[in-house]
């Protein structure tokens, strides 16, 4: 990718995807990858429709049953949350950032798995917004908005990286500048709203922040 020479007064990141390999997870809880993939695909539709939140974890399970997955791995997924593990640059790129400017977290977990997923991350996220905090999930934009008001920061002056493919019309309708770290490489979720950066690592941050 081409990097402009951008400086950010804050980064926002996604977290199970744009920081944790958390695809990973769900497919050993699953038993294979494919009912992993249906199974998270399906949470993820779920999520992103039902904008005023409910239950987080009630919504895997939900998403588990709708894809022949059992409860039983439902309840081992949300058992072994604490497994998730960060991408391999993933520390780094958060130490090298916290060096330079704030870092925040906003993500559609629930405060409880958040905050496994962030001490599985093994990096202090000193501002960390969950959908249960907010409210509503993403791509709804009070997360995002929360983000910005603990941060103290007006949406043009942050970045933020996306992971999932909603977080890239959810953030830029919110006024960020958007990073997706497609690692993934997954299809994007709106054609006519196109990430001003794209990369399958997070290395290039360090570029422009």
């Amino acid at each position: 990718m081409n990097v402009a020479q951008e400086k950010y007064a804050a980064v926002v990141f996604d977290l199970l995807t744009a920081l944790l390999d958390s695809w990973s997870l769900w497919n050993e809880a699953a038993g294979s990858v494919a009912a992993g993939v249906a199974w998270r695909t399906r949470y993820l539709e779920l999520t992103y429709q039902a904008g005023a939140y409910r239950s987080y974890e009630g919504i895997i399970k939900e998403a588990a049953a709708a894809t022949a997955v059992p409860v039983g791995r439902a309840d081992e997924l949300i058992g072994r949350w604490g497994e998730l593990r960060p991408w391999p640059e993933a520390r780094q790129v958060l130490r090298a950032l916290q060096e330079k400017v704030p870092v925040a977290v906003a993500t559609n977990a629930s405060i409880a798995l958040a905050e496994a997923a962030v001490a599985a991350l093994g990096v202090p996220i000193e501002t960390v917004v969950t959908a249960e905090e907010a409210g509503y999930y993403k791509p709804h934009p009070r997360p995002y908005r929360m983000a910005l008001e603990r941060l103290g920061c007006a949406a043009p002056a942050v970045l933020f990286v996306a992971g999932s493919a909603v977080d890239v019309p959810g953030a830029s309708a919110a006024g960020m500048t958007v990073f997706w770290h497609n690692r993934l490489r997954l299809g994007a979720a709106d054609a006519r709203v196109r990430p001003r950066y794209v990369a399958e690592s997070l290395l290039p941050l360090l570029d422009l922040v």
